[in-house]
């Protein structure tokens, strides 16, 4: 069996009063998801998922670890793949796709953000960081 582990962030800002979610989609699969990516060695979480935020997206985060959650799934029938999410704060606006990676970056309202994601998964984790980013005000 092939461990797999990667970390990423739901990445907010504040936008006229509205608080919005970064959202990326993957060239080869088409699907909506948050922006994260496999921990290289020697790497904490926060860092990787700092690094591939600003790989994948051109933004900077301030990472909260208070915030996190983990996923864990199949990708192949070989592996197992643990996916940890934390809440992010966007720390510029201009957003940049990774070429190799990513079609489209879009912000969309946190409460309309369910609606784009493509996994139920994300749906859930979307949901917790809202509340979470509800109580940061």
């Amino acid at each position: 069996m092939n461990y797999e582990k990667s970390c990423g962030a739901i990445v907010y800002r504040k936008f006229h009063g509205n608080t919005e979610i970064l959202l990326i989609r993957h060239i080869k699969s088409g699907n909506w998801s948050f922006p994260k990516g496999h921990v290289e060695p020697g790497e904490t979480e926060v860092e990787t998922a700092t690094r591939e935020i600003k790989e994948e997206t051109n933004i900077d985060v301030l990472i909260d670890s208070g915030f996190r959650e983990t996923v864990a799934f199949s990708p192949r029938r070989d592996t197992s793949k643990t996916v940890v999410y934390f809440v992010g704060k966007a720390l510029n606006n201009d957003t940049r796709p990774q070429l190799e990676e990513i079609s489209e970056i879009k912000w969309v309202e946190i409460g309309q953000a369910a609606s784009h994601l493509t996994y139920d998964n994300d749906k859930l984790i979307v949901t917790k960081a809202k509340a979470f980013i509800a109580l940061m005000k």
